[in-house]
């Protein structure tokens, strides 16, 4: 508690602020493809496309964002971005045509990734090296605790059938807007030496494109959320065998949501005491395990901890993945080296079919088979992160700060 007192007023604005914006996001998303279908008629596959949409912009636009926010300025990006996530959500609610819907969720994706970079940039920016740990896993927890709110309170307020969370989002998003500007307002951020302006695209992308250490990372981390993203697909797709298979995984996704809050803390030791890059390591190791655990274990009690096995791991690598990305990247580009480890997302897209694609062909009952493949090469990552580490001491690669 007295160091969350010594943090800068803007970081807990922020954290504060994250917490209830992905409250407020998760109270609408997931419901969006039922009200699309339920209400407006549109059909599964269409509903599909549009639902998709916000992830395909969002993969490209961590890129732009990231650049905007360091080319024209954190604050004016965030700002930027509030206000027109909270006209996207006015237009969910009042939408009636599928081609709105899909143009409104692409800006939706677009606003998240304008919005993310420039968030977690300015985080780095107004927070000591001596708090950024805390501050960046305050920032997961707040995350993982709006996630989880979220999708209850759409349910109460029937998200899936009305308007009114729509409403509520965009009114969320609209008073986050307006505290903002108050701060900033109130609090000038101090500008590092070299300045935002000398940041050119062709710059950027030069610096991206010769960092081996940040595009092994790149590459590790897209073969670890290709694992991990089985837990809302493949796991899910194979459970659904399991007699009351549904409400089985429904209380491994509460099981996960709790196991986050309660081994966070415990876990960022690791990062702490020995390296933000040996606990992503260890996490995409974990995450591999838990994997291979649901195809070796069909007993519940297992598949339990073979969940536990595979949320330490989520931890352990998402935790940790921007303390790595804020110890290596200059400190005039923050916010292109934050957007760009959008691409990770590229393991959201492949592992899902992946799995499907496994389940489909190879058959449910040969979920041994399934899931070692599957760890397999999510544990590809592990070698992928081990080269990023001896690359860094063979280049001499300067680390900003330890934790």
């Amino acid at each position: 508690m007295e160091n969350i007192k010594k943090l800068h007023p803007i970081s807990i604005t922020i954290i504060i602020g994250t917490l209830f914006a992905r409250m407020a996001m998760f109270m609408t998303i997931p419901f969006l493809a039922i009200y699309l279908t339920s209400v407006k008629g549109v059909s599964a596959s269409l509903a599909g496309a549009i639902i998709g949409i916000s992830s395909i912009v969002g993969l490209f636009g961590g890129f732009f964002g990231g650049y905007f926010s360091d080319r024209y300025g954190k604050e004016k990006m965030m700002k930027m971005s509030l206000l027109m996530w909270t006209f996207v959500f006015i237009g969910f609610a009042t939408a009636e045509s599928v081609w709105t819907f899909f143009l409104l969720n692409a800006l939706n994706g677009l606003c998240r990734s304008f919005f993310e970079p420039s968030s977690r940039a300015l985080l780095s920016q107004v927070t000591k090296q001596e708090h950024k740990l805390l501050v960046f896993n305050l920032r997961y927890a707040a995350i993982n605790v709006g996630a989880a709110i979220g999708p209850l309170v759409g349910l109460k307020i029937g998200a899936s059938s009305s308007t009114t969370a729509f409403f509520v989002t965009s009114f969320v998003y609209f008073l986050y807007f307006i505290l903002l500007v108050t701060l900033f307002s109130k609090y000038t951020i101090e500008k590092h030496g070299d300045a935002s302006e000398h940041v050119t695209f062709r710059n950027a992308v030069n610096v991206l494109g010769n960092d081996r250490v940040f595009l092994f990372t790149v590459i590790g981390m897209i073969l670890g959320v290709t694992g991990y993203s089985q837990f809302n697909s493949t796991i899910p797709q194979y459970l659904s065998q399991y007699k009351d298979g549904v409400q089985l995984f429904s209380y491994l996704i509460v099981f996960n949501a709790i196991t986050v809050l309660v081994v966070q803390y415990p876990v960022s030791r690791i990062g702490k005491h020995y390296s933000a890059l040996t606990s992503i390591m260890l996490g995409i190791g974990a995450v591999a395990l838990g994997l291979f655990g649901f195809g070796l274990f069909t007993a519940v009690p297992m598949l339990f901890v073979s969940m536990f096995v595979l949320t330490v791991g989520e931890v352990m690598m998402f935790s940790m993945i921007e303390i790595f990305i804020d110890q290596i990247s200059p400190q005039h580009m923050k916010g292109l080296y934050f957007g760009s480890m959008g691409f990770t997302a590229i393991g959201n897209a492949a592992g899902p079919w992946i799995g499907g694609l496994m389940l489909e062909h190879l058959g449910y009952g040969n979920h041994l088979l399934i899931f070692t493949l599957l760890a397999l090469c999510t544990s590809i990552g592990f070698p992928v992160l081990l080269y990023v580490g001896r690359l860094m001491k063979a280049t001499k690669r300067h680390i900003e700060y330890s934790l």
